[in-house]
């Protein structure tokens, strides 16, 4: 018997990486702390526009600056669910609320709800669904 708050789960983080595939589709840009989960997200389908705000050592406010250069509305912000994760989505957030860039947290916000302490970072996303697709059969 396959318990069904798994499969329930499984569902709901599928769903969720779905809207963010589209999201990435859509040309919008989703930013990650490091080349890992750039590498990540490209396992689960996600395709386009990532960056990697650890690369290079740059600061939160740096980082915000060069993604206003870039000249895109919005983002998907994406970094670890950990603590130090969610202390750099509050720094980064507000850095860019200064700017004309919209934020868009709720992609992170739900995996974080769904993936629990089970997850730490982005980048133990592949292997935390291969391990719950195997359990439920799929």
């Amino acid at each position: 018997m396959i318990p069904v708050h798994l499969r329930d789960r499984l569902e709901r983080i599928d769903a969720v990486i779905g809207r963010l595939v589209e999201y990435a589709l859509q040309g919008k840009l989703v930013v990650v702390e490091g080349k890992k989960d750039v590498v990540a997200l490209s396992l689960l389908g996600v395709v386009g526009r990532v960056l990697a705000v650890k690369a290079g050592g740059r600061s939160f406010l740096q980082v915000a600056e060069e993604i206003e250069a870039l000249g895109v509305e919005e983002i998907i912000l994406l970094l670890d669910f950990d603590r130090r994760g969610r202390e750099g989505t509050w720094c980064l957030q507000r850095a860019l609320e200064r700017t004309s860039v919209r934020v868009n947290v709720v992609v992170w916000r739900e995996l974080a709800g769904l993936v629990g302490r089970d997850v730490q970072d982005v980048e133990g996303l592949p292997a935390f669904l291969a391990t719950i697709a195997q359990k439920v059969g799929g």
